[in-house]
């Protein structure tokens, strides 16, 4: 058995850069906030004062204590923010992401092993901050998949150590549908991330010929991509198709997907996982009102187990709620909340969710 931990998306940046030790210069270029100081004191008036400067274990709270305790062979987040101190920020996009490099303790403290990049936020201070971005992830000992300083780096698995021997390759893509600029994309000497222009059989075989020239007999393979809106649970048609493909024909065993800011429906393919939607884990969106439906402060960390095929043996999940810029074990109500919703959005795909005594959440399927 390998147990692995994924999350989806990890924004370290604005708000929670500038609670920690030592942010970059605060000014935002956003039409209603100016400073990423505002976005501390909204969390604030929310839930009360965040202590400053906070330790590099603050963010994740309880959560490092789950994580020690599953002891999972490898860790993994979507890393949702540029890691640089550039001051080029990418015209015409109304959002940027950025956190200090001096900062980077933050996911250390977590002892992550891989930071996925193909999302719609790492290239927000232009290739200049993407290149200084490769640098300080890899300079702090952080495997990278999904952008690199030319296309070829960018479309090559991380490559972790896994028990007895065996690696885990970890390719990662953006979509076409979740606000990528096209110019993003590497390309030859260009600097950029792996973006897929369409959902197509094309794009499939691309991908399947990249698993197949990088994997070894005894790997294990998952796909990250970053797909879809930030809101609403429906998951399109092209999304289906294409999460299946890779594990029908590119021989995929698992399909990480994120983007929307809370969790979607979970399916069990060939015995394989597809997270169609991850949701957001860190963020420094607390005290931003609306879409409350949808309980963005709401996370999940993903325990899956699979045997050396690659196969689902079991899927843990530990939920965890946002307050003061930490992860809070949340209350029973709030459990029952994320097992209803899970439930109702599982049932098209064939699963459920039940309740453990301790909180955490266990898949069942259909084989």
């Amino acid at each position: 058995m390998v147990r692995l931990f994924l999350s989806g998306d990890v924004m370290t940046a604005r708000g929670v850069d500038q609670i920690h030790g030592n942010p970059v210069d605060p000014q935002l270029h956003e039409i209603y906030v100016k400073d990423a100081r505002g976005y501390v004191q909204l969390a604030e008036q929310a839930h009360g004062r965040i202590p400053k400067p906070a330790n590099d274990r603050y963010v994740w709270g309880f959560a490092l204590d789950v994580l020690d305790k599953a002891r999972p062979a490898a860790r993994i987040v979507n890393l949702e923010t540029a890691v640089t101190t550039s001051e080029r920020y990418w015209q015409g996009k109304e959002v940027h992401y950025r956190m200090s490099p001096k900062n980077l303790g933050c996911l250390k403290a977590a002892r992550i092993d891989c930071c996925t990049l193909a999302n719609n936020h790492v290239l927000d201070w232009e290739r200049e901050g993407l290149r200084e971005t490769l640098a300080s992830l890899a300079g702090a000992g952080f495997a990278i998949a999904g952008a690199g300083r030319n296309d070829r780096e960018a479309r090559a698995p991380a490559i972790l150590p896994l028990p007895g021997g065996h690696r885990l390759l970890v390719f990662a893509f953006a979509g076409p549908d979740c606000g990528v600029p096209p110019d993003w994309a590497a390309d030859g000497d260009r600097a950029g991330i792996a973006l897929l222009r369409a959902y197509s059989g094309e794009t499939l075989r691309r991908i399947a010929s990249a698993v197949k020239a990088a994997r070894g007999t005894a790997d294990l393979v998952i796909v990250s991509i970053h797909w879809g809106g930030n809101w609403g649970y429906e998951l399109p048609d092209a999304h289906r198709r294409l999460a299946h493909g890779l594990i029908d024909a590119a021989g995929v065993d698992l399909v990480h997907g994120h983007s929307s800011h809370h969790v979607k429906g979970i399916e069990v393919h060939g015995g394989r996982l597809i997270l169609y939607g991850c949701g957001d884990l860190i963020t420094d969106y607390e005290g931003i009102a609306g879409k409350e439906q949808f309980r963005g402060d709401i996370g999940l960390l993903y325990f899956p187990e699979m045997d050396e095929s690659g196969r689902l043996r079991a899927l843990h999940m530990q939920p965890t709620r946002i307050r003061q810029m930490q992860l809070r074990r949340p209350p029973m109500d709030d459990v029952a909340w994320l097992r209803d919703t899970l439930n109702r959005e599982g049932e098209q795909l064939g699963t459920r969710v039940a309740v453990r005594e301790d909180g955490m959440l266990h898949l069942q399927w259909e084989e």
